[in-house]
């Protein structure tokens, strides 16, 4: 195990320390950085979904920055406009908040049309356009957005084709009783600490650089993928837009499949699982844990299915346990 693969074994370990309850949340997390993608977390308020990312962003060199969408967001709110200057008739382009290395975008779907339109092209091309000149994004540029599936009424729902440009869509649920009760030991500490003048801990940590990060992604990219494997990812993928050899049900459930981005998405991301568990080779299971965060929100499922109580997870389980494994 080299170096590089070491620290962020003890920054998965650190985070899971300070984030309690949401391992699956702090994995996918550290898998979207070394796969250089974005995610959409989903789930409940006070699940420490900004918590994780902020914890995230202090432990990498770099910045992070929170927007809390709402329904009068502007574009400009996030990419920044340019400002006139009276004492010398010009105009000075003034950076948004995209302008920073992690982004939390907090209720996402409370934003119209245009301001989500603004961010995914953010994300997806690495620059935004104001006026007649392009500006780049910083490197590394992750953008963690939140839904909240409690309320409806009052939102905009993310359209499936922009959907598709999340490399990681993430149910979180609930602690269990004994992690709460560590949670509340933790929050007690925290306020005890933040009134006696809020004392940091030991520095016993060096922020990941930029350097380091860039090793780290070339690691995972080089990681061993079985040919049978690749093949399996491959055939799972193309299941969801021809599913009549693995069921007739199945036929009747999908409407659209998922897209090519789902099979590099797949990849990647078992690589970067397989590289934070300390190992040099992709199992099955990397595959399959991932196949439901990278395939959930790339299926659009008929009209009949979701009549029946079909979800995109039912699906994708019921691909998983027919397409065989090698």
């Amino acid at each position: 195990m080299d170096s590089v693969q070491q620290r962020f074994l003890s920054l998965a370990e650190r985070l899971g320390r300070q984030v309690l309850g949401q391992p699956q949340l702090i994995e996918r997390l550290l898998i979207a950085l070394l796969a250089d993608g974005h995610l959409l977390v989903e789930g409940a308020p006070g699940l420490a979904k900004t918590r994780a990312i902020r914890q995230l962003g202090a432990h990498l060199e770099g910045s992070f920055h929170r927007v809390q969408f709402t329904p009068d967001l502007l574009p400009a709110d996030l990419t920044g406009t340019e400002v006139f200057r009276p004492q010398d008739g010009s105009f000075a382009f003034h950076k948004g908040p995209l302008f920073h290395n992690l982004i939390l975008a907090d209720e996402i779907n409370r934003a119209p049309a245009k301001v989500q339109s603004a961010l995914l092209e953010a994300m997806a091309e690495r620059q935004i356009t104001v006026g007649q000149t392009s500006y780049r994004l910083y490197d590394p540029f992750l953008v963690m957005a939140t839904q909240n599936p409690i309320e409806q009424e009052g939102t905009y729902p993310l359209p499936e084709a922009q959907l598709d440009r999340f490399l990681l869509h993430v149910h979180i649920d609930y602690p269990g009783a004994e992690v709460e009760r560590q949670i509340l030991q933790l929050a007690r500490d925290e306020a005890r600490a933040e009134s006696n003048g809020g004392l940091p801990e030991a520095p016993d940590f060096t922020p990941i650089s930029g350097s380091e990060l860039r090793l780290a992604r070339n690691a995972v990219l080089d990681l061993y993928l079985a040919d049978n494997l690749q093949e399996y990812l491959l055939q799972l993928v193309l299941a969801t837009r021809d599913p009549a050899p693995w069921g007739a049900e199945l036929v009747g459930w999908i409407n659209y499949g998922a897209s090519p981005r789902a099979s590099i998405a797949l990849d990647r991301c078992a690589r970067a699982r397989a590289w934070l568990a300390g190992r040099d080779y992709v199992t099955p299971e990397d595959i399959q844990q991932l196949a439901f965060d990278v395939l959930r929100h790339r299926l659009l499922l008929s009209y009949e299915a979701e009549a029946e109580g079909i979800t995109p997870n039912r699906v994708v389980s019921e691909l998983i346990a027919r397409v065989p494994v090698p």
